[in-house]
């Protein structure tokens, strides 16, 4: 056989040095077979990336220069992270930030837990009653923040009349310090509650009944059967509550912004990380220092959640 032939001893052709092998060809046939998939799944990591990771990027690359968003860019280094780190309004709206959530998180979490177990014992119209809860939390940020500034009104307000009527004095709402804190806590706990009860409706009809009626036979009351069963196996549906309550009670800012202002209201007691931010960034068009307190407001977001996680995720001494 001459050394040039492209046939084995066995007969079978073999493959010359420019013809591609069938495990090559085959790759790119699998390759192409899976292009449709990938087209599929593209339009997401296009939004993904124009709408997320583009604005990301671009913050911190903003978050070293200073820019009022028309004249040319100047680069100072870490100089707003410096000013950042000895602002005091920027503390002062952190304190804020964290009163107005304990003073919201901790009624509607409640709140939201009694409205669960109402809706499911065996009532009529449970339905209903899902809907009209969950209704506050797809209405308009804006538009309940209004109505609550008539509410909560001095001069004008229902509460202050109804106040008035029983023989109390005017409270001055959106003019004093813990008033301010209060009207937005009301606010956020009218909004959330329900969507947080049907969370928790959802995690009760997870256990199984067989568990209650375990618990009953073993003599356990009502009382007992819910701390010692209910609210344990709860736990996980708990967690994940507290933690997106972390989340978005650390990024309040239409009902602040529209009961109060862009300052925050007297004392600036409603000045909270994100009106702050936008304050800096729109009102005062420091572009570069907004970019750096977004980053501030970031690693305080999260520094708060793992902390939630810790103490909630933390085993009890009998576990």
């Amino acid at each position: 056989m001459s050394p040039t032939s492209n046939v084995d001893t066995l007969g079978t052709p073999s493959p010359t040095l420019g013809t591609a092998s069938p495990v090559q060809a085959g790759g790119r046939r699998s390759r192409w077979r899976y292009l449709p998939y990938y087209l599929a799944i593209a339009p997401f990591f296009v939004v993904f990336a124009v709408f997320w990771c583009y604005p990301l990027l671009y913050s911190l690359f903003l978050s070293f220069h200073r820019w009022d968003g028309i004249g040319p860019m100047h680069f100072v280094g870490l100089a707003n992270f410096r000013f950042l780190v000895t602002d005091q309004a920027f503390w002062l709206s952190i304190l804020n930030t964290m009163v107005i959530w304990v003073m919201s998180v901790i009624p509607m979490t409640i709140l939201a837990l009694l409205i669960a177990l109402g809706l499911n014992s065996t009532i009529r119209f449970t339905g209903f009653y899902r809907i009209a809860y969950f209704v506050p939390n797809v209405t308009s940020t804006v538009a309940m923040s209004l109505v609550f500034s008539s509410i909560f009104s001095e001069q004008f307000g229902i509460l202050n009349w109804v106040l008035g009527a029983v023989g109390v004095d005017p409270v001055p709402w959106l003019t004093n310090p813990w008033g301010i804190r209060t009207a937005i806590s009301v606010l956020i706990i009218w909004r959330w509650v329900g969507y947080n009860a049907i969370i928790f409706l959802a995690g009760l009809q997870a256990i199984p009944d067989e568990v209650h009626e375990a618990a009953r036979v073993d003599g356990a009351s009502p009382l007992q059967s819910f701390f010692r069963v209910t609210l344990p196996l709860l736990r996980p549906v708990l967690l994940f509550s507290v933690l997106m309550s972390a989340i978005s009670g650390m990024q309040v800012f239409a009902e602040s912004q529209v009961l109060v202002g862009n300052r925050g209201g007297p004392g600036q007691a409603g000045l909270t990380m994100v009106l702050y931010f936008y304050d800096q960034a729109f009102y005062y068009n420091d572009f570069g220092y907004g970019a750096a307190i977004s980053w501030g407001i970031f690693l305080v977001v999260v520094l708060f959640a793992i902390i939630n996680w810790r103490l909630i995720q933390r085993p009890g001494r009998g576990e």
